[in-house]
């Protein structure tokens, strides 16, 4: 991986961060309590609850996934950076600018999941 990758990627980890960050202060706006005696009807408390039920999954997603960009940009000028964990060959620039937290190729990312 060249140097100018590595600062694409730096640049991309860095937007995301951002990005995230102001996520999950919107979710986390969004899965606090429902206050019980708020004038909602039954049916609207129920998809209140359902749509809190969503956020908080989001939420952990998010918190989750800005832990792996936070530890990517930890790593990004390391020699093993952008290199697989399973066969130890390259990972793409392409899969490293779209999921930049990546530490594996797409061929064992898909390994795993099957």
């Amino acid at each position: 991986m060249t140097h100018e990758e590595r600062n694409q990627i730096r640049s991309k980890i860095e937007t995301d961060l951002t990005v995230l960050k102001k996520q999950i202060e919107i979710l986390e706006e969004k899965t606090k309590p429902i206050v019980p005696d708020c004038s909602l009807g039954r049916l609207t408390r129920l998809e209140a609850m359902g749509e809190q039920h969503v956020n908080h999954k989001v939420l952990d997603e998010s918190k989750l996934r800005l832990s792996r960009l936070q530890n990517a940009l930890l790593r990004i000028n390391k020699p093993i950076f952008g290199i697989c964990i399973e066969c130890e060959e390259e990972i793409g620039i392409g899969r490293m600018m779209a999921r930049p937290e990546s530490v594996r190729c797409v061929e064992c990312a898909n390994n795993i999941s099957t």
